[in-house]
């Protein structure tokens, strides 16, 4: 056992402090200096004696006045790292020149690299995209998808779109910089879960997300109100709705927004009272079955007035998955849209253990789920999307080519507002305004420039995307394949995605796969519950 450390050595910063104060104390009536350097001393005197006293940190009991250097370390810890330590390609959730490029393309400043890439071209799992040796002109139309097609009021959508924040976890001028962002680069924004708030209002096109809260289509004891959803959701703004079975960020788990932070507008926005919890339920009220939840989304499907409507979920069991599926081929309704959020987390703070380790990541979910569309024979009819860390064109094409339609992305867009990362998203303490509630610090959200700087990046990551598919030979990412994309297996082998990845024939689940990921789960799924047969 190592011996206690000397006594002038743990409280050496107090000692001093009680020696400056009583030192300076004869000149600080006569000499300004003096007297600051008093008062300072007796501060840190003060400071020292409480930390004796307290019995809350045993730090600051062995470590009067120094120990709160550890603290203040910490507070800065991420700063740091971020900006002196980490390398431009080591950051995580994203990187440093993940970031930039960004930045640089909301700015519309120059975002090219020079001098070849920094990444390890050589390294197990390095991805690239098979260029053609005759690559064609980048396509000039705007590269969009129609959803809905069965649909009274199907919806031109852009492939590339604002993924759910809700109203509530970003500020009220963050939402309105996003929706006037999406009104000019004309594309959509998904409310979250938080409800279609005022300041959606901005004249982009919305998703809205219908969650466990039904908020803003509520009744007062927290179930579904068709009569408000109806008001709202025929409102020409809104152009889809989507059902939120599950999120990325905490796939499973429900949620709660402390009195303190439910404002007048939060309020509004949710149906909910002022002065008291705003609680999220793990799992929906208005159903519990597959087969109910085809048919709540078609009843919200008729309210809205004919609108497309969708699911969005993190994949989970696989067998409830297969279990919809079952439902769709019962019931004969089918979603016009499904939304896969990848587990790689999202804006909404959670739980570490689910943060890291509770749901499917994105390319492992999509797959399932465009396997499971296509085993049953139904994938040409329903929109597939993505959504989980997709910032580039790089990103959505290895997304299309593993069988999305179309990609939204949440934290792309926060970066083109202005987010530096700084992960205090929960605190309330956002540095640049973008995920607070506190007035003073969302003021720093300019909203005509920041709503151009969305619009921009969107622009800009478009035209991007263009120009890697017409590297690969292509006219339009629909005709992105697995075969395009390669994947390094070890210093000395390569393989294309096809190579790597089983793809079910259309039918082979209803025919009778080989394939053990379903051959086994399939039977296990049903269409009246979401538990296992």
């Amino acid at each position: 056992m190592s011996p206690a450390l000397p006594f002038t050595r743990r409280f050496l910063p107090l000692t001093l402090s009680v020696l400056v104060a009583l030192l300076s104390l004869p000149f600080a009536p006569r000499h300004p200096w003096a007297l600051a350097l008093f008062l300072a001393a007796l501060a840190l005197t003060a400071l020292g004696f409480f930390d004796l006293l307290q019995r809350r940190h045993s730090l600051l009991r062995n470590y009067p006045v120094a120990g709160h250097l550890r603290f203040l370390l910490e507070e800065v810890r991420p700063e740091i790292r971020q900006y002196f330590l980490e390398s431009d390609i080591d950051g995580m959730p994203f990187n440093r020149t993940e970031r930039s490029v960004v930045y640089q393309r909301a700015k519309g400043q120059l975002d090219k690299r020079p001098f070849g890439t920094e990444l390890d071209v050589n390294a197990r799992a390095f991805e690239w995209l098979n260029h053609s040796i005759a690559p064609c002109d980048p396509p000039e139309e705007d590269l969009r998808l129609v959803i809905g097609t069965r649909a009274a009021q199907p919806y031109n959508a852009s492939i590339y779109n604002i993924s759910a924040m809700s109203f509530g976890a970003l500020s009220a001028n963050a939402i309105r910089a996003l929706n006037r962002g999406a009104f000019l680069g004309r594309f959509s924004h998904d409310t979250g879960e938080g409800g279609f708030s005022v300041h959606h209002r901005q004249g982009g096109d919305i998703v809205w997300e219908v969650g466990s809260g039904y908020f803003g289509c509520r009744n007062d004891d927290g179930t579904f109100n068709p009569g408000r959803f109806a008001e709202q959701a025929r409102e020409p703004q809104v152009r889809m709705v989507e059902i939120k079975l599950s999120q990325g960020a905490k796939p499973g788990h429900g949620g709660v927004l402390p009195a303190a932070k439910v404002s007048a507008e939060i309020a509004a926005a949710r149906g909910v009272p002022m002065g008291r919890d705003c609680i999220s339920p793990a799992r929906h009220s208005a159903f519990s079955t597959p087969i109910g939840l085809l048919e709540f989304m078609a009843r919200l499907s008729e309210l809205s007035g004919g609108k497309p409507a969708g699911f969005k979920l993190c994949i989970g069991h696989p067998w409830e998955f297969l279990g919809i599926c079952k439902a769709m081929l019962q019931t004969g309704i089918l979603p016009d849209f499904i939304v896969i959020d990848g587990a790689e987390g999202g804006t909404g703070a959670a739980p570490l253990e689910f943060t890291d380790h509770i749901g499917m990541p994105l390319r492992d979910g999509l797959m399932f789920a465009h396997n499971a569309l296509l085993g049953i024979g139904v994938r040409d009819r329903i929109r597939l999307a993505a959504a989980g860390k997709i910032i580039s064109a790089f990103d959505i094409a290895r997304a299309m080519a593993l069988g999305a339609d179309w990609c939204n992305a949440a934290r792309g867009f926060m970066f083109a507002l202005g987010c530096v990362q700084s992960q205090h998203c929960h605190t309330d303490r956002c540095p640049t305004g973008v995920a607070t509630q506190n007035p003073d610090r969302q003021r720093a959200i300019d909203i005509p420039l920041k709503s151009e700087r969305v619009a921009r990046f969107h622009a800009t990551t478009i035209l991007a995307l263009a120009e890697v598919i017409a590297a690969a030979g292509i006219s339009h990412p629909r005709d992105l394949r697995p075969h395009h994309f390669s994947r390094r297996l070890s210093e000395t082998e390569v393989a294309r995605f096809d190579q790597i990845y089983r793809f079910l024939a259309p039918g082979e689940l209803l025919a009778g796969t080989d394939d053990p990921r379903y051959r086994e789960t399939w039977p296990m799924a049903r269409a009246d519950s979401f538990a296992p047969a």
